[in-house]
């Protein structure tokens, strides 16, 4: 088999350089998209979220909070393309995100305000969302949160006072207030138009959150070379 510089781009998250890398990650992609549907931009998360998981019946969890359901993943790519920053709630979720493909920043929220957690007894994660925020770290960035749920939680808070992200991508785990925060999410995010990705149930992780993030870095890239459209009037707009 050949492999190409193309070839490279298509899988740049998978971190796959090698030609037995890239027949690895080809293959895995084949496979995945037998199992999930690749007609719409919503397929794509959900063969993501697949991949992710090496589940196939993680593609039934997925949900999308927007005018349609690919409205937060057109949102996302246009935030990559516009170089909005990439917040992540902690530096696993970072260290999975590609570096390929965009020229966002990418930056974790965890070290970030240590003092008020000390003081109000919150957790780091939930103070380090609260801290970036009065910066305005997350108006109009791609928000992700792939394990904290009361990063979360906080971040939903932010949202219903007034902070609004180009996206958010939610996929806490766990079995205390994991479900619940991201019910929260999409509530908060229905009521005020914030575009979001989230899950259903008790999984979901940091891996989760980096594939579904990478996935719209994908589709930025696809924009960009004009293989697919952001509008909602396009083909990949249902």
């Amino acid at each position: 088999m050949t492999t190409d510089s193309s070839d490279f781009e298509e899988y740049a998250d998978l971190g796959a350089t090698t030609e037995d890398a890239m027949e690895i990650a080809e293959t895995s992609m084949d496979r995945v998209r037998e199992l999930v549907p690749n007609e719409t931009l919503a397929d794509r998360i959900r063969g993501k979220s697949v991949h992710a998981t090496g589940d196939p019946e993680f593609q039934h969890l997925i949900r999308f909070t927007g005018r349609t359901e690919t409205e937060p993943i057109r949102a996302g790519a246009r935030a990559v393309l516009d170089e909005r920053p990439i917040v992540t709630d902690i530096t696993m979720v970072r260290e999975g995100i590609t570096g390929r493909g965009h020229d966002c920043t990418v930056r974790k929220a965890i070290g970030n305000g240590a003092e008020l957690a000390e003081q109000t007894g919150m957790t780091r994660t939930a103070a380090s969302v609260l801290e970036l925020d009065k910066q305005g770290v997350y108006d109009d960035a791609i928000a992700v949160v792939g394990n904290a749920p009361t990063a979360a939680l906080a971040l939903a808070d932010c949202i219903e006072d007034g902070t609004r992200p180009a996206v958010v991508v939610a996929t806490p785990v766990g079995f205390v207030k994991a479900a619940e925060c991201r019910t929260r999410v999409r509530a908060v995010a229905t009521e005020h138009g914030v575009p979001a990705i989230t899950n259903v149930g008790r999984r979901g992780g940091s891996g989760l959150a980096a594939g579904l993030t990478n996935e719209l870095v994908h589709v930025a890239s696809d924009a960009r070379e004009g293989s697919v459209t952001l509008s909602v009037e396009g083909a990949d707009a249902t």
